[in-house]
């Protein structure tokens, strides 16, 4: 019994910092795990043979080899006839292309490709096809193994239980059908997608300038010294030196008679200034830098997520000064150094010259605009790199070759043609899902070593046990469904899997209906912008807001479900 409440009050910490604090997922169930380790809940063997799980380790290949097929231009070259004249046409091509590539090739590398074609397109906002693009990825992940680290993460889950894991096209009766309704449901209700006005560059909404006249007493001395770094609401981000940009401005930097300070954060503090000797202030002329400014979006899981601008060393990892920061449509006013930077925030870049040469660009931001971050591949190289895929799908649908000895051989072929580079890999290893998914492998063993998962299940059993199971199969998908809304979708699959799983034995039933349920369940993420990452990229480049998620979300939230709980219990029975 003390075993027990101790797990218990793992899981409920847990659940209570996933859903309540802004601690990342991964971190969150390394302590969970790291907890019932050193209590002796699991030994050592259990750890390493979770950390060793063939599901996890084919996850981790999958994305690795998601790297180089991200830089095949396939996607990107289809991608500029997808938008025509007319939208119902536009919105029908951008919703089955993105839904048919997301069953093959990362979710996040289909919508970050399109979402930049989306937005320069000349015939229809963009908040019109945005969010559509964000669901039809979603929607088209639902049909393979592979087309969303959900399906795997649940099908490494079963491995473990029972030693066998799903197939690859077990997903495709229900994903299928899912994306088919799901597809006419977004033509239907396409009404209730805002009209939200482009989201341009306008320099003056974000940077103040300010000119150093003769005779001013800040000439000759550096900006530390003149205390221009000392300021609570405005940030110095460049300095315009006659035909000369600097930027990023180092803090050793001095100042020179008529240069052009420019500075960003609150521009209702630009008083702050006049207490300087010899600077003036004047408002930037339209169009003053603008092929200087870059906006980006920030990833999940990149690296300066959870810190601030100023603690991150910002200015020295991407050779970039951040002059806006905006949130949930919503410019943050105030001291940018101070600001916590999350997922989805879109920042406004004044940057340097090496910015695109940077390695670690393409990891941490969606850039918003067609310049590409690296040079394209050769078609020999494209065509080789897509055909292996292909053939690597093909061969796994049909139990030829293993789905990891595929993707493994993917790897080796892309490191030998130069696509990805070993560094490169290195610096974009999913350390994230890895540890969720380990962890939370971990914590599903302490829990059936100590006898909860059984008492949860026998006890949730007693309670629905008068309604049947398919009363059951439903709480299991709409718990699952709730948790993606309120987490990410695979913290949530993680979560609730040994409940399901434990639910179906005890009824005596097949597992798969309820391992499907909690797979689908998770990937139903239609109403809030956090539970999935497309949901986040798309956001701040639409301008959408929260209601915006819930009104064109709902109805296809409700379709989807109505489809998986009907079909579920007929692809998949209850009997054994």
């Amino acid at each position: 019994m003390p075993e027990q409440l101790f797990i218990a009050t793992i899981f409920l910490g847990l659940f209570y910092g996933l859903i309540f604090t802004s601690y990342a997922p991964a971190w969150l169930f390394a302590g969970a795990m790291g907890a019932v380790y050193f209590a002796g809940l699991v030994d050592t063997p259990e750890v390493l043979d979770k950390a060793t799980n063939i599901g996890l380790v084919t996850l981790v290949l999958l994305l690795l080899v998601s790297i180089g097929l991200e830089k095949l231009s396939w996607l990107s070259r289809l991608s500029r006839g997808l938008v025509v004249s007319g939208y119902r046409r536009s919105l029908l091509r951008v919703s089955v292309v993105t839904s048919v590539f997301s069953a093959l090739v990362n979710n996040t590398a289909v919508v970050a490709t399109l979402a930049n074609a989306l937005r320069e397109n000349s015939f229809h906002l963009p908040s019109r096809l945005l969010l559509p693009l964000s669901y039809a990825a979603v929607l088209g992940g639902t049909t393979t193994l592979i087309g969303t680290s959900t399906n795997l993460i649940v099908s490494s889950f079963l491995e473990d239980a029972t030693g066998v894991g799903l197939a690859f096209f077990d997903f495709l009766p229900i994903g299928l059908s899912v994306t088919a309704v799901g597809v006419v449901v977004l033509l239907l209700t396409s009404r209730l997608l805002p009209d939200n006005p482009r989201d341009t560059v306008s320099v003056a909404e974000y940077l103040v300038e300010a000119n150093v006249v003769a005779g001013s007493s800040l000439i000759g001395r550096s900006i530390v010294d003149n205390g221009l770094r000392e300021l609570d609401a405005l940030f110095l981000v460049e300095i315009v030196r006659g035909e000369h940009l600097i930027s990023p401005v180092g803090p050793q930097e001095y100042i020179a008679e008529g240069d052009r300070l420019i500075f960003s954060g609150d521009i209702s503090k630009v008083g702050l200034l006049d207490r300087f000797d010899g600077l003036k202030t004047f408002a930037a002329g339209e169009g003053l830098l603008s092929g200087n400014l870059v906006q980006v979006i920030l990833l999940p899981g990149a690296t300066v997520e959870g810190k601030t601008v100023k603690d991150s060393g910002f200015r020295s990892l991407f050779d970039a000064a951040v002059v806006g920061i905006r949130r949930g449509g919503e410019r943050l006013s105030g001291k940018l150094g101070t600001i916590t930077l999350q997922a989805g925030d879109s920042l406004m870049l004044a940057i340097g010259g090496d910015f695109y040469s940077r390695r670690n660009v393409d990891k941490n931001f969606l850039v918003v605009g067609s310049r590409a971050l690296q040079a394209p591949l050769s078609t020999l190289v494209n065509n080789s790199v897509g055909l292996a895929m292909l053939a690597v799908v093909a061969l796994a649908a049909m139990g030829v070759l293993p789905l990891i000895k595929g993707l493994l051989g993917m790897l080796v072929l892309m490191l030998g043609l130069g696509v990805v580079r070993a560094g490169e890999l290195r610096r974009r290893f999913p350390f994230d899902i890895a540890m969720v998914i380990g962890a939370a492998l971990v914590l599903s063993q302490a829990l059936v070593n100590t006898g909860l998962v059984s008492l949860i299940a026998d006890a949730l059993h007693l309670r629905l046990a008068a309604e049947g199971p398919y009363v059951a199969l439903v709480a299991v998908y709409l718990t699952t469904l709730l948790l993606t809304e309120l987490m990410t979708n695979n913290a949530a699959a993680a979560l609730v899997f040994p409940i399901a799983f434990g639910l179906a034995e005890s009824f005596g039933l097949s597992v798969l209906p309820f391992v499907m349920a909690v797979a689908y369940g998770a990937s139903a993420s239609f109403m809030t912008p956090y539970g999935y990452t497309t949901n986040l990229m798309v956001q701040n480049i639409g301008n959408y807001r929260f209601s915006d998620y819930v009104r064109y979300g709902f109805p296809l939230s409700l379709t989807y479900s109505v489809v998986v709980l009907t079909m579920l219990p007929r692809v998949f029975p209850f009997s054994p």
